[in-house]
């Protein structure tokens, strides 16, 4: 069964229920001119009847409390089709099936640590843990890729990056691809060289396999592990869930 996770409210009432630990980012953005800017676009592509993706927007800042943060995989825009978006980057809601970019991440987890992931697409469990999933555009059209991008997301996403590597817990980024590792200089320029970068091609099935450093065989999930595993507490990911 396809849930229906379309955009059904204004985008306004959503940006109202932000989580109170990354309020102050978001109500900065909403107050700029990009903010703006983003806000008038989605609306008026509501009040035409675009179907939008997805219901929860915020996703990612709703699992994922500033402070807990200990992770950050970044992706682009949303899944654009039916069913699939939820908010969170990579991830789709138990059941539906796995498409090609997460079926190769779940495959290079697989190769890499062994683990089979019983949870199938949905990635809440890693959210839970610390993995901020974080898409750098937050909404899609149906059917569309990329047409929200370049309209004001990214600058608030640029600022939720900046703001995550300048807590003063190490963290780690893992950067898939030429549009994720775009974003490096963000973490560099208030990191302090505290953060862990980790750098590989995009999971798609159009460059896992490509050089200049494969995605499947990168075995940054391990990495991560042993990244984590020498900051205070050392707790790990359990990526099985």
């Amino acid at each position: 069964m396809i849930v229906d996770n379309r955009l059904a409210e204004p985008l306004p009432a959503v940006l109202d229920r932000v989580p109170s630990d990354w309020k102050p980012v978001v109500d900065a953005w909403r107050s700029s001119a990009a903010g703006e800017a983003l806000i008038r676009f989605v609306e008026a592509r509501r009040a035409a009847g675009a179907v939008i993706y997805p219901a929860r927007v915020l996703a990612a800042l709703e699992r994922t409390p500033r402070a807990a943060v200990r992770a950050v995989i970044l992706g682009q825009d949303p899944y654009h089709g039916p069913g699939q978006a939820e908010g969170l980057a990579f991830s789709v809601p138990a059941g539906v099936t796995v498409p090609p970019s997460l079926r190769n991440m779940l495959a290079e987890l697989a190769r890499d640590l062994g683990i089979q992931r019983a949870a199938g697409g949905h990635l809440g469990g890693w959210a839970e843990q610390g993995v901020l999933l974080l898409n750098t555009v937050l909404t899609v059209e149906d059917g569309r890729p990329a047409s929200h991008a370049k309209r004001g997301w990214e600058a608030l996403t640029d600022a939720l990056i900046r703001s995550t590597a300048a807590d003063p817990a190490g963290k780690i980024f893992l950067l898939w691809g030429a549009h994720a590792q775009a974003k490096a200089p963000l973490i560099d320029a208030v990191g302090g060289g505290r953060h862990k970068v980790l750098m590989a091609n995009h999971p798609s099935p159009l460059s896992a396999r490509r050089p200049p450093v494969p995605f499947l065989g990168c075995g940054h999930f391990g990495a991560t592990g042993e990244f984590l595993a020498g900051q205070p507490g050392g707790v790990p990911i359990d990526w099985s869930r």
